[in-house]
This record gives structure tokens, sequence and C-alpha cells, in this order.
């Protein structure tokens, strides 16, 4: 991960794309952050999940705040490797009209950055990588 700028320390808002992610965080809007993120249309938050277990629809509800229809697509970084998404967690996107597709945190924040260019409707819950 590049050290741009100054550090984050809770909500960054508008969109952004993830600039860089390794060392236990991620590089944004010019700020780094070590520790997990959610990239929403609203703004990049600081997300207390630190494993594919804590992610839940609890965990999400920043995510679950923003308006109808400005999500279609949530990449969840699960870590290094993938971890499957919990059947309730599933169904609670559903719910919310947004489909769901867990990847290692790279891959996710990779392919957040293509669709963000691209501009979608995309999220990203990323949790942190070393």
């Amino acid at each position: 991960m590049s050290a741009p700028g100054r550090r984050y320390d809770g909500f960054a808002p508008g969109r952004h794309s993830i600039d860089g992610y390794g060392r236990g965080g991620f590089a944004f809007a010019g700020m780094t952050h070590r520790g997990s993120v959610l990239a929403l249309p609203s703004g990049v938050h600081i997300w207390r999940a630190t494993t594919p277990e804590e992610i839940t629809a609890e965990s999400l509800g920043p995510l679950f705040a923003e308006p109808a229809g400005a999500v279609e697509l949530l990449l969840v970084g699960t870590g290094e490797a993938l971890a499957p998404l919990s059947a309730p967690l599933r169904a609670a996107l559903a719910a919310a009209g947004i489909r769901a597709d867990s990847m290692a945190t790279g891959a996710a924040a990779r392919t957040f950055n293509v669709l963000f260019a691209e501009k979608r409707r995309v999220a990203a819950a990323l949790l942190a990588v070393d």
C-alpha cells in the first residue's frame, strides 16, 4: 500500500476508488486507514469487521442505510482467501435488492475499481489484509 497524505479517522464523504491495500489497511482519497473499510456511494466508512464471521447484516448497517437502488452489487473482500457469505446475510442483501460476490480482498478491491470506473452502482466491504 502506498502511503499518501493524511490518516483517515472515520468517514470520507463521496465516491472513492481504492488506491492501495495491504499492510493491514487501505489507501483512498489521499488518505490511509489501518483496518477494514466499507466503500459506499455515500463515502468510505471505517468497518469494524476483522474476520469473515463478522460479516453480517448488522456489521453492514451503513450499506443498508444507503438510498434504495444506490447499490446493485456488493463486492465482499473476505481477507487473504475466499470465504462464503452466510445464508442470513445473503437473504438480507437479496431483500434489499443487492447482489453480492465474495472473494479475496485483493480481488474485491481490484474489481471494485474497475466497476467504479465504469460508474456502476457498486459497493465494497473489504477486510484488511497484510
